[in-house]
């Protein structure tokens, strides 16, 4: 018979036992953007500069990129406009555009760094659809794995997560450096760029 197996993940205490600080911390009291709901993380995070706190893992001029806190699966993305906004058709076209060739990059990015065999993408318009933050609507990119659906979630209501949110920003924001200091000879490792839109 073989001896039971542990799962080692010492970063979740935090979260189990509810630790007041990390609320502190995170208090942002700053000056947030016309229209934001300073109550909404993704309001918080878009006017706090502080980015490895908020677990920002790039910044457009129109969009941001987050780590899910609580991911479906190990390297669940957030790309969100800046602007606390609840609609599409309450996006600008600026907006729009920029949100989706984020995503583009971000996929890009997860590719390079997680090597997935697909993706999950999406977003969830309204409560009834899902959305856990119907104010502020955001897309998910949620990397998929062949097998990485196995007895846990069946047997013990429990998903594995194999990676600390920490290791996975700094691996996700040190390739995107790293593709930011190529010398323009197209090898920068998948980072996509886009001819001018004219928006």
């Amino acid at each position: 018979m073989a001896a039971n197996e542990q799962l080692w993940a010492p970063w979740r205490l935090a979260y189990l036992v509810g630790e007041p600080a990390d609320a502190d911390r995170d208090r942002f009291e700053g000056e947030f953007a016309p229209g934001a709901d300073p109550e909404c993380f993704l309001c918080q995070a878009a006017a706090d500069p502080r980015d490895r706190l908020r677990w920002i893992v790039h910044r457009t001029d129109h969009t941001l990129t987050v780590l899910n806190r609580y991911p479906y699966n190990n390297g669940h993305l957030l790309v969100a406009p800046r602007r606390h906004e609840g609609r599409l058709d309450g996006l600008t076209l600026e907006e729009l555009l920029d949100s989706v060739q984020e995503l583009t990059r971000m996929i890009a990015l997860l590719e390079r760094v997680m090597r997935p065999d697909g993706f999950n993408v999406g977003v969830n318009l309204g409560r009834a659809a899902g959305a856990g933050l119907p104010g502020h609507l955001h897309w998910h990119a949620v990397p998929r794995w062949g097998g990485d659906t196995n007895f846990m979630p069946t047997l013990a209501g429990v998903k594995v997560i194999p990676q600390a949110l920490d290791s996975l920003w700094e691996a996700l924001t040190g390739e995107l450096q790293r593709g930011q200091r190529t010398d323009g000879d197209g090898q920068s490792g998948g980072q996509l760029s886009f001819p001018e839109t004219g928006v």
